[in-house]
């Protein structure tokens, strides 16, 4: 059996996740289907969307979790270690499960393509969702959250059978896969929708709200709005925020007024399931402003497209005006990068570019090129860029999840 370092290896071998993605369920569903799941899967909450579907994941997590159920949660990507996708009761499973859901994995896959049921191995996201449910049923998890990886329709998650569905924000990303209108994407993303499963659709675009709507009737899908919950912001800080959702006073420990649409979000979920809302307040959901260092203040956060880069700008603007903004940005060739760095670098008093550490990445000097501020600098990674001087009250790590996880990995012990 391959250790924790080999099996790491043989997913990285599979190829690139985004470009080895698999927009189909035949093949997975073979391996799904072998090794029992749609019997032993536990409960589940099944979330797609563009922006804040991770964090609505931990909101919702958090809150069944404090009620005494054991939780099981998949997300993607991962920040430093493939470990975290895969989480019970709020913890990452460890490397020597790690390696034992591999295995299981492999050797089914292995079988099924001995005896010609199976084209090829599954991919490297489809490999780590089938031992996120290996996980769950050898750990008898209660009551597992899944985020959607790319899309929906098609996405290796939308096998599962769940009791409730949740679609956060649909904006612009991944359109080479998803398509180029908001209407194709949320088409994409309205695919997990199932008939008679209740779900809840958070605040959209016009034109989102009309396939989500269309859908959800074809199938004969159970919509709510999260719009249902009434919201009243109480206080807001740097760091989180208080909320009134539905008369409850609660917590939301995740940065940014973007967050609070995603908490009302997760409470009309959890309102369904007669969930208290409490327990959102212990809610962990890293490198989304995230703060890993107090002197210097040094802030992480995935902002890799132009949703993401609007929710960042507007944090910066109402909680840090008046203070010199320092910015290290990296991001990858594939994403709306010009976009991006329109909303992004006009906030920023500093910057400095560079390369995550990815065959994918943007090199620094082409995005300078391409996106020039008065008073910029390149580095060739980001130890380079940390080691620059630099004249800021607080300096954000931005522009890819890639660029994000690196910097936890140094800066977080």
């Amino acid at each position: 059996m391959l250790n924790y370092p080999e099996s790491v290896a043989y997913l990285y071998s599979l190829g690139n996740e985004l470009k080895s993605a698999k927009l189909s369920l035949e093949q997975v569903g073979v391996v799904w289907e072998a090794m029992g799941f749609p019997a032993s899967q536990p409960p589940v909450i099944h979330v797609a969307g563009t922006n804040g579907k991770g964090s609505t994941c931990a909101l919702i997590e958090a809150a069944i979790r404090a009620t005494g159920v054991k939780t099981g949660l998949y997300t993607s990507p991962h920040l430093v270690q493939p470990t975290e996708r895969i989480q019970v009761n709020g913890e990452p499973v460890s490397s020597a499960e790690f390696a034992d859901a591999f295995a299981a994995v492999h050797a089914v896959s292995e079988r099924l393509i001995d005896e010609g049921k199976l084209e090829t191995h599954p991919s490297y996201f489809e490999t780590v969702t089938l031992m996120a449910f290996h996980v769950f049923a050898e750990r008898q998890v209660e009551c597992a959250i899944v985020e959607v990886g790319l899309g929906g329709r098609l996405d290796a998650t939308n096998l599962v059978r769940p009791e409730l569905c949740v679609i956060t924000p649909i904006d612009f990303d991944h359109e080479a896969w998803l398509g180029k209108s908001i209407a194709a994407i949320a088409g994409e993303k309205a695919g997990i929708l199932k008939p008679g499963v209740p779900a809840v659709i958070a605040q959209q675009r016009a034109q989102a709200t009309s396939v989500i709507g269309a859908r959800g009737m074809s199938v004969g899908a159970d919509l709510h709005r999260s719009a249902e919950i009434t919201l009243e912001v109480v206080s807001a800080d740097p760091y989180g925020s208080t909320l009134r959702l539905d008369g409850t006073e609660v917590r939301c420990p995740l940065a940014g007024e973007h967050q609070w649409e995603n908490a009302r979000t997760a409470a009309r979920a959890l309102r369904l399931r007669g969930i208290p809302l409490a327990g959102m307040a212990n809610a962990v959901w890293p490198g989304r402003l995230e703060r890993v260092s107090h002197h210097p203040e040094i802030i992480l956060d995935g902002a890799h497209n132009p949703a993401g880069a609007q929710a960042l700008a507007r944090y910066i603007q109402r909680f840090h005006p008046g203070r010199r903004i320092g910015m290290i940005f990296g991001t990858m060739r594939d994403k709306a990068f010009e976009e991006i760095t329109s909303i992004l670098f006009p906030v920023v008093d500093e910057l400095i570019c560079t390369a995550p550490d990815q065959a994918r990445s943007l090199r620094p000097e082409a995005i300078l090129d391409l996106a020039p501020h008065p008073n910029a600098r390149a580095a060739e990674n980001l130890s380079a860029a940390l080691a620059l001087p630099r004249d800021c009250d607080v300096l954000f790590i931005t522009g890819s999840l890639y660029l994000v996880g690196e910097a936890r990995a140094l800066l977080v012990q």
